[in-house]
């Protein structure tokens, strides 16, 4: 659905109007506006279904403009890639428009993603930040905790960025002895999401506690608690990869092959 290919000298298609995380709505209801002559100012995103695609930043959303999240959780799964994308792309033309370096005005280049900037040369590329997301499980049992940031009710599985230096690994271990106070052991690899909120690149592991005893941070979490799959709380959005690492778990243990 998605091709990752820049529609260079197309010079016309279909839009997407990106402000502040929102995006507006197309007379179809989707997040494409009808196809249109693209002016300089937009910026080539992508192929959809083969069409070109263009993202259009512009300065001030519409109140009724939904964002990023609603429209993930509105739209069939198969349009996350899309609207990552555009999200992602949106926010990095609107941070970069100045040389991190220099402090110069930065020019959007056709030929790729990248901002250059012709007073001393740097080139910057749209940010993406690398974190891990883990499920930490202790038998049929899971680990979720609550940030101060969710809806009442609502948990979900550990995350924090990679620190420099540091290994996807190494990154686990950490977060979820500095948030919750476990150690664990095991760890297993599962599948990676990007998550345009604003630019992170999910990295989903699953991981054994070596004991059940936890010590939250009191900061970054609210909360956090055991729970069994018969004994479920709110759980996160099914377009996110914390979702999807909680339902593969429900089922592994529903197919009898739960981790010990």
């Amino acid at each position: 659905m998605l091709r990752r290919e820049l529609p260079l000298g197309c010079g016309h298609g279909r839009l997407i109007r990106v402000a502040d995380g929102r995006i507006a709505i197309g007379p179809d209801g989707s997040p494409l506006q009808p196809e249109q002559p693209w002016s300089q100012n937009v910026q080539p995103l992508a192929f959809w279904h083969d069409e070109p695609i263009a993202l259009s930043v512009e300065e001030h959303a519409d109140e009724n403009w939904p964002d990023g999240r609603q429209w993930l959780a509105r739209l069939p799964e198969s349009w996350f890639p899309l609207i990552s994308t555009a999200l992602q792309v949106a926010a990095w033309i609107r941070d970069h428009r100045f040389c991190g370096r220099c402090g110069a005005p930065s020019a959007r280049l056709d030929a790729e993603f990248a901002m250059h900037c012709a007073q001393c040369g740097h080139r910057n590329y749209p940010r993406i930040s690398p974190c891990i997301i883990t499920l930490v499980t202790h038998g049929e049992a899971m680990l979720l905790a609550r940030s101060p940031r969710f809806p009442p009710g609502r948990y979900s599985t550990l995350a924090g960025f990679i620190e420099p230096g540091e290994s996807a690994e190494e990154a686990v271990h950490r977060e979820v002895y500095e948030e919750v106070g476990v150690s664990v052991g095991r760890i297993r690899y599962y599948r990676s999401q990007a998550w345009p909120f604003p630019h992170a690149l999910m990295l989903g592991f699953f991981a054994e506690a070596a004991s059940r005893r936890i010590r939250i941070d009191g900061i970054e979490i609210a909360d956090a608690a055991w729970f069994t799959p018969g004994r479920l709380p709110q759980l996160p959005p099914t377009y996110s990869i914390s979702r999807a690492l909680i339902e593969t778990h429900l089922g592994e243990v529903a197919g009898g092959v739960a981790r010990k």
